[in-house]
């Protein structure tokens, strides 16, 4: 008998074997439902107590995990906190309720359309993937307006089937016992997912017809990596299961060996490993894996977390600490990057964009926000008084873009020494290349820079017209298109012509299959999170540097993706 296989995405790399244990969404009324007029304040009393019930679940959770898990956890859960307190939530369900007489479910579910519509609208990945967040509190209320319990028993050994997971509650599921989760939903960039690769937990997203498929009980085995989800595993598969184990625990014991090692090809070429980062952790473990410092400290999660701005002292500490974790290797530290955020309470009011992906983001909303821009200049450039500091400026797009946020930093550099600050004598800046406009401009404004970093997720997206986030064009989205390669290699050479330091730092940095590519083209810096670090540095010493550069010409004359595919197939690829 043949086993059926399911696919959805690899979101967090890993294989597990276990009985499956599915979990249905809370059923929501989709059908409008009306109350009469008395029994308006009942109806409100009865939503008041299912918030204040999951107001105490987070609490509990909260107060239950507190220090025995990684700070992420614990910024999510005050991130649901937060959403539970959100006033204009509170209110609108309130309005509903009084003013049209919806029952509480319903005016649950319409908000909750309303809300999902600013997310879904938004471009950028990481606030698009908020939406899970927003889902999950809601289904926490309708649980306890259903009085069903929210959470489950029981689950060592299992696999979770269900439609998302929240991030809140994964290091709970783990502690639990479930060894692997599948969920019909979600995105590899969500919250959720991030989490789980933090906790080497293997998951699968957007694993679609899972929750119709799969039964309670039913055995599964999952491949976070691939994507692959098989339902009641065949002899055959068993054996691939064990012997995929058994290849992972030898392939994690030889990468431990490499942590002192160099990142050194066959012929003799040091390069340059940074890791990408944003939180404590990750720098902790990028500093124990032996990168040469961080070529992409996200600060974000610093601004979405909360209900304002956070000011000059809490982002001053902040990379204080990332710089002092990296024990005098320079730290990249990129500039706030958000854009088509509705942060009303933040400061950084933005309206709803016709087009978000073109719209005010990365360095054109600080400079919409001067002060903004000046407080996190003014907390970075005292960072640089404890160690080398680099600042990045995301999707610049113009010589001028440069010149005013070097302006601003003048400005402040004067104003802290005035006030008595010790700054580093000179901190360089960078440009992300993201947009195409700079990359073909590049010749224009690199005098003004001291290094520059690609962000390849962006730059494909926008040179090819295609959202990676979108499933019909998610054929069309990939780096393997001869129009990226041929502009990698002009914004490569014109860093090198011009003595600029370069470094990669989307995702194609981190994938060992990649790497002989970007050898050819003649990257010699990598930024990658420290997940997949090991893995590169292995696949650069399997490399010879001197005759991929002489097969670069071969590469670029290809005409397809399969001309390339058939190029890396060639190589030295692990």
């Amino acid at each position: 008998m043949t086993a059926l296989r399911l696919h959805g995405h690899g979101a967090s790399r890993g294989s597990a074997l276990g009985r499956a244990r599915v979990r249905l969404p809370h059923a929501q009324e989709v059908t409008e439902k009306r109350i009469p007029a008395s029994a308006v304040d009942a109806e409100l009393q009865r939503l008041h107590q299912a918030i204040e019930s999951a107001r105490a679940e987070m609490r509990e959770l909260r107060q239950r995990l507190q220090g025995a898990l990684p700070a992420e956890v614990g910024e999510f859960l005050d991130l649901h906190a937060m959403l539970l307190d959100d006033p204009e939530l509170l209110l609108a369900l309130d309005e509903r309720i009084r003013s049209q007489r919806y029952s509480a479910a319903y005016a649950l579910r319409l908000q909750r359309d309303t809300l999902a519509q600013v997310f879904e609208g938004m471009e950028d990945d990481y606030l698009r993937s908020r939406l899970d967040d927003l889902d999950h509190v809601i289904g926490r209320i309708n649980a306890f307006l259903h009085k069903r319990p929210a959470g489950m028993k029981g689950l060592a050994g299992e696999i979770l089937v269900c439609e998302n997971v929240a991030p809140s509650e994964l290091a709970q599921l783990q502690s639990q016992g479930v060894v692997g989760i599948v969920t019909s939903a979600g995105s590899p960039l969500s919250h959720s997912a991030i989490l789980a690769r933090s906790l080497h937990l293997p998951l699968v997203v957007g694993a679609s017809g899972v929750l119709h498929r799969i039964n309670d009980g039913d055995v599964l085995i999952l491949d976070g990596g691939s994507g692959e989800v098989v339902l009641e595993p065949a002899a055959d598969d068993l054996r691939q299961y064990r012997q995929r184990l058994r290849e992972l625990a030898r392939e994690q014991r030889e990468l431990g060996h490499l942590r002192s090692k160099p990142s050194r090809t066959l012929d003799g070429v040091d390069i340059t490993l940074l890791a990408n980062a944003e939180s404590r952790e990750d720098v902790a473990h990028a500093h124990t894996l032996g990168a040469h410092g961080l070529g992409l400290y996200r600060t974000e999660f610093l601004f979405l977390q909360r209900n304002g701005l956070p000011d000059e002292e809490e982002q001053f500490h902040h990379y204080r600490d990332a710089v002092l974790g990296m024990s005098g290797r320079p730290v990249t530290i990129r500039i706030l990057d958000l854009g088509a955020d509705k942060a009303d309470r933040s400061g950084l009011v933005l309206g709803r964009e016709e087009n978000p992906a073109l719209g005010l983001r990365g360095i054109r909303l600080l400079l919409a926000h001067p002060k903004v821009a000046d407080t996190q200049l003014r907390a970075l450039l005292r960072a640089s008084g404890y160690g080398p500091v680099r600042i990045l400026v995301p999707m610049v797009s113009t010589r001028e873009e440069i010149l005013a946020l070097k302006r601003r930093m003048t400005r402040q550099v004067a104003a802290l020494r005035e006030e008595g600050h010790v700054l580093a004598e000179h901190v360089p800046v960078g440009a992300m290349i993201e947009v195409p406009a700079a990359a073909i401009a590049l010749p224009t404004f690199i005098d003004q820079v001291d290094f520059l970093s690609v962000g390849t997720n962006d730059l494909v997206q926008y040179l090819l017209a295609a959202d990676r986030n979108n499933e019909a064009v998610g054929d069309l989205y990939s780096p393997l298109h001869p129009a990226v390669l041929q502009l990698l290699a002009q914004v490569i050479g014109t860093a090198r012509t011009h003595g600029t330091p370069l470094s990669v730092c989307g995702e194609i940095a981190g994938d060992p299959r990649m790497t002989p590519l970007l050898l050819a083209l003649g990257l010699t810096e990598f930024s990658l999170h420290p997940a997949t670090l090991l893995e590169v540095r292995r696949a650069i010493r399997d490399c010879n540097h001197g005759e991929l550069r002489a097969r670069a010409g071969k590469l670029l004359q290809a005409r397809d993706r399969r001309g390339i595919e058939r190029w890396l197939a060639g190589t030295c690829t692990p």
